[in-house]
């Protein structure tokens, strides 16, 4: 294979990579995922998965029925909407807007509500 055929866009993941992971003996989705980051980007693997899978079967490291999808790992702990909502938004100043200077020395008004 291709060194620069990346089989994992998200992460970069080569299928150079893979042929290392392969020769580590390694032979589930789940170990080739610690092993070279395959499927943790933003797509979650998603995009990759089917084909990493097809070559796992092909290599007979697998059958369809053997496979299993990546663990599902959340990144942060749950946060409920009611402790959202009662949060205070760090973007909105309780401040009133007042007029701003301009560098050129005129006034600007403030926005209109």
């Amino acid at each position: 294979m291709s060194e620069r055929v990346f089989v994992c866009r998200c992460e970069d993941v080569t299928a150079s990579e893979l042929e290392h992971a392969f020769a580590a003996g390694l032979s589930t989705i789940e170990e080739i995922k610690r092993y070279t980051g395959f499927g943790t980007g933003p797509c979650q693997g998603k995009e990759c998965m089917a084909a990493l899978a097809r070559e796992l079967i092909n290599r007979g490291l697998s059958t369809p029925t053997q496979l299993r999808p990546f663990t599902a790992r959340p990144p942060a702990e749950p946060v409920s909407f009611g402790a959202l909502a009662a949060a205070p938004d760090p973007f909105v100043d309780p401040a009133p807007s007042l007029p701003q200077a301009d560098p050129l020395g005129d006034p600007q008004e403030p926005p209109s509500p």
